[in-house]
């Protein structure tokens, strides 16, 4: 029995006051019949109606008043002076919740009432006011909705006056979660807003809590260890750097070529795969929306490693709400991915499987070889992403791009934002088989790479020498981090290979939670990486490799807050 909900037009009115007459004046006997059988609004209430409708028959509906309307269905019964509830610009009215009573009993009214919150909450409201018949109150209350006092007698009907904050009931609401995602399985929604309210994938950057997003004085980063975020610790190559300052004032005014192709067969050379493999984007989030939400629905089954980059299960769960199965990582084997059981798994089949190499947060790698092993076993996968952001620090001839770009299922995603230090820039681009990117290359937006970023990009790739050395300098400076980190008594260290080092604090402290909110008021942001993965724990800890200088001031800042955050 398929159930589509949908913001009322003009033309279901007619169908929403037949059942207004039908249930409100012959079956409740709270208003006169009328003998042409419709029970329209009063003049001076203005609503908004959410309809459910079974084979596009209408089963229910519910009315929502907006603080734009002159009055609310509330003021024919009760003085507002007598309703403990803030009458301003934000409160929304929930009025006239009506199932047709043969569909009674299957959760239509709850779908309703959902259906009606989000489309308050999407408005911006503050508060919802309602008034709930006696015998479904409990449906209210349930929903986070409070008695307010007042009761109103209308006909055989008793209604109890309900208010609360758009935000009380947000989070009642959680304690639904595994109900209401079955409701959107089995629902047509067509409100025009998202079903739940879209969520934001947590990253670093909270350093910037400190500089300003506003930007009004960037002097203030001088004070601030930004090794909550994997950004280069070097500047970008020479040549790049002149290029943009020789022409910044042209570069800034002008539009880029619209389809960065300049860039993607520079991209191409480099790579040494053909033209068409290669697709660029404005950074890799721009590249996983793209594809993913173009070949994934709900009802595809995908695999992701865990703990990994938690882009990839936001946009998986959290925004198209696939069937996500978790390939666990464990902390008791180092968090070494065992091939022969991922091989097995992939076995059973999946629309996609995300893999990064080098994985983040870990910063571990499998070898090329062992990673083309398993690749070759994947027919029964649909589709393989790699990610290998960090790749360039162990070196190119470990990249799958040239496997990747004579492949029917595997796509590599590269950034070029981290390892050529133009993060801010933002550039990234996907390698595959051409046929396997005809489809995304038609979807990408014009202008989607940034003129500074192509230009900046292009002479980066040409700059290898200078990159090589510095991915040495880097390989060094995590081992100076590493050694420090041991000298404070931490042992359990991860030997990542990448720009940045994760390790769990010793029991005897306070979880990795206290210890970076406490290392910022320090001016050192570092991340708590408990949300990346469900085998992490909660004193498991992510810091990037800076220079020589900054990695010792972020280990004298680290030392002073263990001192005073020990527990035992």
């Amino acid at each position: 029995m398929p159930l589509s909900i949908s913001v009322a037009t003009n033309a279901d009115r007619s169908h929403i006051f037949r059942m207004r007459h039908d249930v409100y004046a012959e079956e409740l006997r709270q208003h006169e019949s009328s003998p042409d059988g419709i029970l329209p609004d009063s003049s001076d209430i203005n609503s908004i109606y959410i309809t459910a409708l079974i084979d596009k028959t209408l089963a229910g509906f519910v009315g929502i008043t907006p603080p734009s309307s002159p009055s609310y269905s509330v003021d024919k019964y009760l003085p507002r002076n007598e309703i403990p509830i803030n009458f301003n610009e934000h409160l929304y009215e929930i009025r006239a919740l009506t199932v047709m009573p043969s569909l009674r009993g299957f959760h239509i009214a709850g779908c309703l009432m959902y259906a009606a919150f989000r489309w308050i909450e999407a408005h911006r409201a503050d508060q919802i006011l309602s008034m709930g018949r006696r015998e479904v109150v409990d449906m209210y209350l349930r929903l986070g909705l409070r008695l307010l006092g007042p009761s109103v007698q209308c006909g055989a009907v008793t209604y109890d006056l309900l208010g609360a904050e758009v935000s009380v009931i947000a989070s009642q609401l959680e304690q639904f979660r595994s109900r209401l995602e079955r409701m959107e399985k089995y629902v047509d929604w067509k409100l025009g807003i998202a079903f739940r309210r879209p969520s934001e994938c947590f990253h670093g950057g909270a350093f910037f809590d400190a500089i300003g997003d506003q930007f009004d004085d960037l002097t203030r980063r001088k004070n601030i260890i930004n090794a909550d975020v994997l950004d280069a610790w070097y500047p970008p190559a020479p040549a790049a750097n002149q290029a943009l300052q020789t022409q910044l004032p042209w570069i800034m005014r002008t539009s880029p070529p619209t389809r960065a192709s300049g860039l993607e067969k520079l991209v191409a050379k480099a790579r040494e795969v053909e033209d068409g493999s290669i697709l660029a984007g404005g950074g890799s989030s721009s590249l996983i929306f793209l594809a993913f939400r173009y070949w994934l629905k709900p009802s595809s089954k995908v695999l992701i490693l865990d703990p990994t980059y938690g882009e990839y299960i936001h946009v998986l769960d959290e925004i198209i709400h696939c069937n996500v199965e978790r390939f666990l990582l464990h902390r008791r084997d180092g968090y070494c991915l065992n091939l022969e059981s991922l091989k097995k798994k992939l076995a059973e089949g999946f629309d996609l499987f995300v893999w990064v190499n080098p994985n983040s947060p870990t910063g571990l790698h499998v070898a090329k070889a062992d990673v083309e092993a398993v690749l070759k076993e994947s027919s029964e996968c649909r589709r393989v992403w790699i990610d290998e952001t960090y790749v360039d620090y162990i070196g190119l001839e470990h990249s799958l791009e040239k496997f990747a770009a004579i492949s029917d299922n595997v796509l590599v995603c590269k950034s070029l934002s981290k390892v050529y230090a133009l993060s801010g820039l933002r550039a990234a681009y996907l390698c595959a088989s051409p046929h396997q990117l005809e489809e995304l290359r038609v979807l990408t937006p014009p202008w989607s790479v940034s003129l500074p970023a192509q230009i900046a990009a292009a002479h980066a790739l040409k700059s290898d020498d200078y990159y090589n050395m510095r991915f040495r300098e880097t390989h060094k400076l995590r081992a100076g981090l590493i050694s420090g980190l041991q000298k404070l008594g931490i042992s359990e260290i991860i030997p990542g290979c990448a720009n940045f080092v994760m390790f769990h604090l010793p029991v005897e402290y306070d979880s990795a939670d206290s210890v970076v909110k406490t290392c910022r008021t320090h001016g050192l942001y570092l991340r708590d990486v408990s949300g990346m993965g469900s085998t992490l724990g909660d004193n498991a800890i992510r810091m990037a490799v800076k220079d020589a200088s900054t990695n010792q001031r972020m280990l004298e800042i680290l030392e002073n807050v263990l001192d005073r955050t020990s527990v035992l």
